[in-house]
């Protein structure tokens, strides 16, 4: 690593949650939950693309929106360069997934459910 591991204030996390909200709308997704945290961020999305290409798309919008507020350097490395992606296939794996993003991920910060 040649950076110190990026931490997300309240300003930068929601920042992140409305670019995530945003590109959303953009492309067609149906964001069902999102949360970020000071160090990552899940989200439960329904989508006609992979999860991984979801994924980095979300990186890459967020990234500009922080650039954009001028809250980082333009040169600050924030996201891994891959991260876990699962499919959902049934309303009990989505609830699952929804409920953990929402509720079990400790103190809550910047965070939407649909």
């Amino acid at each position: 690593m040649d950076q110190s591991p990026y931490q997300m204030d309240d300003s930068h996390r929601q920042v992140v949650l409305a670019a995530i909200q945003e590109r959303g709308r953009q492309q067609n997704w149906t964001l069902l939950a999102a949360h970020v945290r000071t160090n990552h961020v899940h989200l439960v999305a329904e989508a006609e693309t992979k999860p991984e290409r979801l994924m980095n798309d979300v990186k890459s919008y967020a990234s500009r929106c922080l650039n954009q507020a001028g809250l980082d350097d333009e040169s600050r490395k924030r996201w891994a360069r891959h991260g876990s992606t699962r499919w959902l296939w049934t309303r009990k794996q989505i609830s699952a997934a929804i409920l953990y993003v929402v509720e079990e991920q400790g103190q809550s910060m910047a965070v939407f459910e649909a």
